[in-house]
């Protein structure tokens, strides 16, 4: 037994000595891995912070409401796409080779892109949709087209109406800058929608009519031709509607490419809107802004009139920086906007005859005097709200406009005509052999527009022929007519009396002065 114990006593010793250097091979192999393990790790560490002292930093990424200039803002986010096209070709050439354009345009544009770009951003809508205004009106708030559209958005009146546009005496919804781009952004989400997301077409359609786009699809569907926009039937206007649109917004977002500048709008919000709760003569408006009644007038062009309008809307947009000042003053003088004159009736006043001599309506008349109808009497006193500067301070009013327009129409000659009853746009211009759109456009009017009677015209008359025209101003002699007058020097017996605005006139009187207008070639003056 001990002989055997002894044995496995040495068996066992054997086996220690046997595994011992196993356990101390391990035991240092591990210590091997662990120590090129840490050499890697120190390594590696010592490349990474090599890396990172080599590494070139990305630039930081500025979005587009961090950008300095709104065209920049624009021109990140278009997203309709701009295809390889003759027709979009044709305008982005037009605009590069007419560069005065666009400056002209980005000048107009200052006031207000920035309002409209965040409106169309608040939607969600293409960014493409910030330069319609360009296309309809090179943003130009006053502007009138011959279809009797109106603003930076050009609504006809009926489409105005149908997305809540007022439209009256006082004030034109279709050119408040404000109201009119909601107006439009709604017309056109739901021309989005309908065309299924397709702007090209939904463009095409705010031009044209959703119903004529919609036409030309079936159309093309019956043939089994393709029905995008630039394989529809449509009108001419239409069909270079959306291109024009389309060259815009490629060079807005490359203008380095094109090698063209156009100057930088701020990327920050120029106007405010503010409602102050109550009609205000603009030019006590322009002074509790701390500014003249046209800068005024030119962020608010849907007055027509010296005031806001009596009923409202009375909102107004103000530069940011003057907010506080006009707010502060509007109600420290609540109540004091307008000014009030006391009128004694006349014989034959009649309530309107009383307010075209004030500028102003019937209805404001009768609010201000509490009368329920139009019966006034001689003698009596009405209180009637009027402009506290003279008509001239408020350069941009519908009056104002009109007779800046008249005045720089190009002719050799003026003719002042008063409308007489059944008279046309296209009659008295036939008579006057001039275009009756011409003669719509002189006057600020549609070719479509009725007349009413006594209304004043202005008719542009060239010479012809080798005439040559000079105004001529005659004093009437002791039995002259005017018939013999217009034999003397040539001319029309109607035309002296529209030139002296003597349609209510039955007799000359001696010494009267007569203004004619002359071709000497015909007549020795």
């Amino acid at each position: 037994m001990r002989v055997h114990f002894s044995w496995v006593l040495a068996l066992l010793l054997a086996g220690c000595q046997i595994t011992q250097p196993e356990n101390q091979t391990t035991s240092e192999t591990n210590g091997e891995l662990a120590s090129q393990s840490d050499s890697a790790v120190v390594q590696a560490s010592a490349t990474q912070k090599k890396d990172d002292t080599t590494k070139v930093k990305k630039p930081k990424v500025i979005l587009p409401s961090e950008q300095d200039d709104v065209w920049q803002r624009i021109g990140m986010q278009l997203s309709i796409g701009i295809p390889h096209n003759k027709s979009v070709d044709y305008y982005r050439t037009w605009y590069l080779k007419h560069p005065n354009h666009l400056q002209i345009v980005a000048e107009r544009a200052k006031p207000f892109l920035y309002l409209i770009t965040t409106k169309i951003e608040d939607r969600g809508l293409p960014l493409e949709l910030a330069l319609l205004p360009i296309v309809e009106s090179a943003f130009d708030a006053f502007a009138y087209s011959h279809g009797s559209a109106a603003g930076l958005w050009q609504f006809v009146p009926s489409t105005g109406k149908m997305y809540g546009l007022e439209q009256n005496f006082w004030y034109d919804g279709r050119r408040d800058v404000d109201a009119a781009t909601d107006a439009a952004l709604d017309y056109l989400s739901v021309l989005g929608e309908r065309f299924n997301g397709d702007w090209y077409q939904a463009i095409a359609a705010y031009n044209s009519g959703g119903g004529r786009i919609s036409s030309a699809i079936r159309k093309n569907q019956r043939l089994g031709k393709p029905t995008d926009f630039f394989s529809l039937d449509l009108p001419d206007e239409t069909t270079g509607y959306v291109p024009k649109l389309l060259a815009l917004a490629d060079i807005i977002a490359h203008q380095k490419k094109y090698g063209i500048s156009l100057p930088e709008i701020p990327n920050r919000p120029v106007l405010q809107l503010v409602d102050p709760e109550e009609q205000l003569d603009l030019a006590i408006a322009a002074k509790y802004a701390g500014m003249t009644v046209k800068e005024l007038q030119s962020y608010n062009p849907a007055y027509n009139q010296w005031a806001t309008s009596p009923d409202g809307p009375y909102q107004l947009l103000i530069p940011v920086g003057r907010v506080d000042e006009f707010v502060a003053n509007v109600d420290k003088h609540r109540g004091s906007g307008m000014k009030l004159i006391r009128y004694q009736v006349e014989s034959g006043d009649t309530l309107s005859v009383i307010a075209q001599k004030h500028n102003t309506t019937t209805k404001v008349i009768q609010t201000a005097n509490s009368l329920t109808g139009n019966t006034i009497r001689v003698g009596q006193y009405l209180m009637i709200p009027t402009a506290v500067k003279d008509d001239k301070a408020y350069a941009l009013t519908a009056s104002n406009r009109l007779a800046k327009l008249q005045s720089l129409a190009r002719g050799q000659y003026k003719i002042d005509h008063t409308v007489r009853d059944g008279e046309s746009l296209w009659t008295i211009a036939r008579s006057n052999n001039v275009p009756y759109r011409s003669l719509a456009k002189w006057n600020g009017m549609s070719p479509i527009d009725t007349l009413r009677v006594g209304q004043k015209l202005v008719i542009w008359k060239t010479s012809s022929d080798g005439a040559i025209i000079r105004t001529v101003f005659y004093e009437v002699r002791n039995g002259d007519t005017l018939s013999d007058i217009a034999n003397r020097f040539k001319v029309k017996t109607g035309d002296i009396i529209e030139w002296n605005e003597m349609s209510n006139q039955k007799y000359l009187q001696p010494g009267q002065k007569l203004k004619l207008y002359v071709d000497v070639t015909k007549v020795s003056v």
